[in-house]
Parts: structure tokens; C-alpha cells; sequence
């Protein structure tokens, strides 16, 4: 029982307290996909931790300890006689977290997949390509560049934002799209839009959602600043910073456009290794913790049954 209350405890102070210090930190902008990595950890830390609470506060640790005897043991017993009130419980309140988070995350992917099929369909009648640029231009008074991703990805660039941004710049900003359709930032988006919408009141949920959205940006800047001059890239989210691109989208500018603006231009010092792998670590330790507390009481057991049967020999 001791676990299954650790268990809950961290659940409650981590959906209380875990997005302040990771909000915080400074080394985010130096390593967004690591943080990005972190926050989503984080996400699926409460919500394993919260199950795992449940089950282990109603599964017996001998269950394991035992060994797979014993386990078949119970499993026999609760088919023969149904599981008790409690087990009932659990199992239903497991499933219907898992359900909701599942039904969640198909909701934002088929509503995303679904706006994004009609704003190409109407691409295909309002659009040409332009096969030098890798892009479709739309004739527009505003000055955006955004991408469809999925599939049939595609970039546009509005004949606005031709006019506005140098070649160069154009190059950059296209750069900065392509990065997004190749990491597939779109389902990234969907995960952390999924916990907030299956959870809306857990605060870390909101906040994951908010923070993943600017870091994508922020490593689709670095990804981009790889073969083009981080100049050119500040110079055209300038462009850009004004543009207002469809929600289901991901466009260059936009309001997070000046602060990127900074850090293209001040560039800060990437990650050391140490601190690399603090942060691996840090992950590896928000998606496993939960895991080995759950399991070490079964662990003890399991070790101390078998060196019990041991001595007797």
C-alpha cells in the first residue's frame, strides 16, 4: 500500500507543482526538443503514476512476488469468482482514463486531419506551385508562409510575403516549414493537445500544451539556422510577425515571431554533454519512475521468496 500512496502523492504534487520549474528553465531555449521531450514525459508520468496507484493499491504484490504460480493462481480465482468490488473499480477507473485519453487524441487528430483536407482542397483551386520554391503561392494581401503536414504536406507562401521577404529570406523561411512536415511536429502538437483536452483540470496539462507549441517553433528556427544564416531568419519572421495563419496549421510568424527574432540574433551556447545528460536522465526518469515503485514491493517479494525457498534447500 506504502507505493500505491507514493504513488498518488507524486501524481497530485506533480500536476500541482511540476510546470512552474520546468516553465522556468532557462536552458529550454538552448535544447527545445529535449524539452519538448521533458514536458511530454511529464504528461505521461502523472497520468502512468495515477494508474499505476490505482493497481497497485488493489493487485497484491505477492501476486508477483510468488511467482507466475501464484499469479495464475489469482487469475483463476477472479475468473472463477469475479473480481471483487475494489478490483472492479480499478479496472473501470484505469479504463476509462486510458478511453478518454485515446478518444481525446483521435478527436484532435481527425478534426485536424479534416481542416486541413478542405484548406488543400481549396489550395488546389486558389493556389499554383511553384516547383523553384517547393511551395505553393496564394495570391494574398498578408504576408505568410506556413505548412500543411501530413501525408500530401505542403508549403505555401502567400504572393504578399514574396513581395516583403528577399530571396534569401524566402529560402530561410521555407527552411523553417520544411522542418516542421519532416519531425512530424503536427503529431507532437496532437499529444500535448490530447492531455489538455482529456485533462482540462490538470494545470501541468495546459501549460505542457502552450510550452510544446513555442518549443516546436524554437527547433524549427534551429533546424532551419543549420543551412542558412540566422540573420536571414530573424529578418523574415520580422516579415512575418504580423501574419495570422489558420489554427490547424504551422506558420513562421506569429505573436511568439519577435521573441524568435532574439534568440536567432543572441544565439545562445548549445548544451553541454553533462547537461545533455542530466536532461536524458531527467526523462528517463519521469517515464520509469513510476514503473519501479510500482514494481519494487512485487521485486522484494519475488527476491525474498525465492532466497527463502533457496535456504531450504
Amino acid at each position: 500500500m506504502t507505493d500505491a500512496l507514493i504513488l498518488a502523492v507524486y501524481t497530485v504534487a506533480a500536476c500541482a507543482l511540476l510546470a512552474r520549474p520546468l516553465s522556468a528553465a532557462r536552458w529550454a531555449e538552448r535544447a527545445p526538443r529535449l524539452a519538448i521531450a521533458m514536458w511530454l514525459s511529464a504528461c505521461a508520468s502523472v497520468v502512468g503514476s495515477a494508474l499505476l496507484a490505482v493497481l497497485t493499491a488493489t493487485v497484491p504484490a505477492d501476486a508477483v512476488g510468488h511467482g507466475l504460480a501464484r499469479l495464475f493462481e489469482l487469475c483463476t480465482m477472479m475468473l472463477a469468482e469475479g473480481p471483487g468490488a475494489s478490483a472492479w473499480a480499478a479496472l473501470g477507473l484505469c479504463a476509462v482514463t486510458l478511453a478518454r485519453l485515446a478518444a481525446s487524441l483521435t478527436a484532435v487528430l481527425v478534426r485536424a486531419r479534416r481542416e486541413r483536407g478542405r484548406h488543400a482542397a481549396m489550395l488546389a483551386l486558389l493556389g499554383r506551385p511553384d516547383r523553384a520554391l517547393g511551395a505553393i503561392v496564394v495570391d494574398y494581401a498578408e504576408p505568410l508562409v506556413y505548412c500543411l503536414p501530413g501525408r500530401a504536406a505542403k508549403t505555401v507562401i502567400t504572393t504578399a510575403a514574396l513581395r516583403s521577404l528577399s530571396a534569401s529570406q524566402v529560402a530561410a523561411v521555407l527552411a523553417h516549414e520544411r522542418a516542421h512536415v519532416r519531425g512530424r511536429h503536427h503529431l507532437v502538437l496532437a499529444a500535448g493537445e490530447a492531455f489538455a483536452r482529456a485533462f482540462p483540470f490538470v494545470p501541468l496539462f495546459d501549460v505542457a500544451r502552450r510550452e510544446v507549441a513555442r518549443l516546436i517553433e524554437l527547433r524549427a528556427d534551429d533546424v532551419a539556422a543549420r543551412r542558412h544564416p540566422r540573420a536571414q531568419i530573424a529578418a523574415a519572421l520580422v516579415g512575418l510577425a504580423t501574419g495570422r495563419v489558420p489554427a490547424f496549421v504551422m506558420g513562421a510568424g506569429g505573436q511568439s515571431a519577435l521573441t524568435r527574432v532574439r534568440r536567432m540574433l543572441r544565439p545562445a551556447a548549445p548544451l553541454a554533454r553533462g547537461e545533455r545528460l542530466a536532461g536524458l536522465a531527467t526523462v528517463a526518469l519521469l517515464l520509469g519512475g513510476p514503473a519501479v515503485v510500482a514494481a519494487a514491493p512485487a521485486m522484494s517479494a519475488f527476491i525474498a521468496h525465492h532466497c527463502h525457498a533457496l535456504t531450504l534447500l
